[in-house]
């Protein structure tokens, strides 16, 4: 496990974002920022994604946390290459702990939200709305009786829309998002099928790793020759819900908290603070970016098997050296 002095000296290298000129990329190449990737397009189909060491939650950015983005990207490879079998992705290659180089694919208007149990502190999740003494959420009747933390009775899909940014996503039922006109109802239910898939997938490896995936996002696009396929990022702790599955219904009988991998630390310190989207950001203090950084390194180790090590060297200039090549190509 990476030591809380080197995390801490992490906080002053952070890659919070870079220019297309601080990475070498030419100016030809489209650049399009999200919430947590800067993404670079070049003319020929290629995507460059950047991911940085920004944090989100609430559908706001909120700071940086020292090596979040090597454990990120280095865990979507990992799952990439595991599912590759399951789904097709949009991967070409990894040159960077920080960089994915991949095929451009047109994303579809929807998240593909996958849930096995009845938790969450968000407007959308499942369990604020079943706690308003709703039973209906996305098209899925839930059964009474249930608490936090609870497993549904089988896993469930609920998509969401993609807000534009800034603006926040929101869950909906197969049929109001089809009655949109947004998607097709193939593309839809392809999707769909694929993001079971995958979750299937997810929990199996989990569980072998001693791990619980209570609920995950997917986010798939259409690639140039028509084919649906997994872009941005999978079963990373930013999209992934983790539990430690020994100490799970100890801590629920007591009606505690399961022990989490993912920012759900952070989206709790927040919401203690009286933050939940709305209104400035609260000022994070260093020992909780550190114990962030500290989880997303856990999860990184549980679910990998591997050590992380992190490449500690500055990240704008290593990352314009492993681009030289492609952006030049």
């Amino acid at each position: 496990m990476v030591s809380v002095e080197t995390i801490a000296r992490g906080l002053e290298t952070t890659l919070d974002g870079a220019t297309a000129e601080s990475l070498g990329i030419p100016s030809s190449w489209k650049r399009y920022e999200g919430k947590v990737r800067d993404n670079y397009t070049s003319a020929d189909g290629r995507r460059i994604l950047v991911t940085t060491d920004r944090i989100s939650a609430f559908d706001r950015v909120l700071c940086s946390l020292p090596f979040k983005g090597q454990v990120l990207n280095r865990l979507a490879a990992f799952w990439f290459e595991r599912t590759k079998d399951v789904a097709p992705n949009h991967v070409i290659s990894v040159p960077d702990p920080q960089v994915v180089l991949a095929r451009e694919c047109t994303p579809l208007p929807v998240e593909m939200v996958v849930r096995a149990y009845l938790t969450g502190v968000t407007s959308t999740s499942i369990w604020t709305h079943y706690a308003r003494g709703e039973r209906v959420f996305c098209g899925h009747r839930l059964p009474d009786g249930l608490s936090k933390n609870d497993a549904l009775p089988e896993p469930i899909l609920t998509p969401s829309t993609k807000a534009e940014k800034g603006g926040h996503d929101r869950s909906a039922s197969r049929e109001e998002i089809l009655a949109e006109g947004r998607i097709r109802p193939e593309v839809f239910d392809r999707a769909g099928e694929i993001a079971m898939a995958l979750f299937r997938a997810g929990r199996e490896h989990a569980k072998a790793r001693g791990l619980i995936l209570a609920d995950t996002k997917y986010e798939l696009g259409v690639d140039a020759s028509g084919e649906i396929v997994v872009i941005d990022e999978i079963h990373t702790p930013d999209s992934s819900r983790y539990w430690l599955a020994s100490s799970f219904e100890e801590r629920r009988a007591r009606g505690e908290e399961p022990e989490s991998f993912d920012k759900e630390y952070v989206r709790r310190w927040l919401a203690a603070k009286g933050f939940t989207g709305d209104g400035d950001i609260p000022e994070i203090p260093a020992d909780v970016k550190i114990e962030a950084s500290r989880r997303y390194i856990a999860a990184f180790e549980a679910i990998t098997g591997e050590a992380f090590v992190p490449d500690t060297t500055e990240p704008r200039a290593r990352i314009r050296a492993a681009l030289a090549s492609i952006v030049s190509a």
